[in-house]
């Protein structure tokens, strides 16, 4: 009966649901009329997109399982590793960081403007960060691994990447000072918007949504940054608002003679749970035991993917350079 219990307990939270059920058990439906109870009330938005998304497969005959057997295997895994841990990361920071506070913000419309920005700063420098530094890579490429991308894979992390994820966003927006219920707000509702970007091309063909492409992150955009076309990589890193890649740089759009081609560049088994979630860090541990010197030996660990203590460099920066001067020519 208890295993039961347990099941029960973790679909419930799987769909993000746990907080409505205790709602209607304790009767105090005025809750949803709170900010926290509206917040409650959007959550399981993100999930339902999944299953939403798999059910339209199914109804168009466009359902592949294989699409997301490791996706689902991923995301069982690292639920299974959040309970034996069991503590929250996002708290731990919030309470750490909070009182240093450089900005004080109150809950209001235009403070939630700046929260807004300030997360999408934190994103953007922490997703950076991610391509950029092998080792972090490393953690970040089982979100990248799939060819074929669809709604699941916004869940699709490894385990050790969502708790500095966490960590980080926390730390820097308190450091900023948003306001803890801003975050979680923010946090939900880039949560959605995760699910929805990620959809499926048989589920969504054209992506581009019109003139909404010239301000917010589209699904076309984030197609992009999936593809590990030269042309693609290492670009558009924001979740939302595209205003930190279009300052610094990183933005591109989707072009209709470049079909994006999902994936990562190493040779991987997109279908073996092992490959996708540990065969980076094999492969860096390969490259590591193999080099010459303690000096290299670190720089494979800190420096970009496809650096090569032989000067051989075959970053994404270098072949987006090629990329890119190929078009002008």
């Amino acid at each position: 009966m208890s295993i039961i219990k347990d099941l029960i307990s973790e679909l419930l939270i799987f769909f993000r649901i746990n907080g409505l059920v205790d709602i209607i058990h304790s009767g105090n439906y005025h809750a949803l009329l709170t900010f926290e109870g509206f917040l409650t009330f959007i959550s399981p938005i993100t999930p339902l997109i999944i299953i939403f998304e798999i059910l339209w497969l199914f109804i168009q005959h466009g359902f592949r399982k294989e699409s997301y057997k490791v996706p689902f295997l991923i995301i069982l895994t690292n639920r299974v590793m959040s309970r034996l841990i069991g503590i929250s990361v996002l708290l731990i920071a919030i309470g750490i960081f909070q009182k240093y506070a450089i900005i004080h913000t109150s809950i209001t419309w235009y403070w939630f403007i700046y929260s807004y920005l300030v997360y999408e700063l934190n994103n953007f420098i922490r997703h950076y960060l991610t391509h950029k530094v092998r080792l972090l890579w490393c953690f970040h490429s089982v979100h990248h691994a799939s060819e074929d991308l669809n709604a699941s894979i916004t869940l699709t992390t490894f385990f050790v990447e969502n708790l500095y994820t966490e960590f980080f966003a926390a730390m820097f927006c308190m450091l900023l000072g948003v306001q803890p219920l801003m975050l979680f707000t923010i946090m939900i509702i880039d949560s959605i918007w995760g699910a929805f970007v990620h959809i499926s091309e048989r589920s969504l063909k054209n992506a581009r949504l019109g003139f909404l492409e010239r301000f917010i992150l589209t699904p076309s955009h984030h197609r992009v940054h999936h593809g590990r076309n030269p042309l693609y990589m290492d670009t558009n890193f924001c979740s939302i608002i595209n205003v930190w890649d279009i300052i610094f740089k990183t933005y591109q759009k989707e072009e209709e003679q470049v079909p994006v081609d999902y994936g990562i560049t190493r040779p991987i088994d997109a279908n073996s749970f092992t490959d996708v979630y540990f065969g980076e860090i094999l492969s860096l541990w390969k490259d590591v035991r193999s080099a010459p010197g303690l000096k290299n030996k670190i720089a494979y660990i800190f420096m970009p993917p496809g650096w090569s203590h032989t000067g051989e460099f075959h970053t994404a920066q270098k072949l987006r350079q090629e990329a890119l001067k190929a078009i002008k020519h």
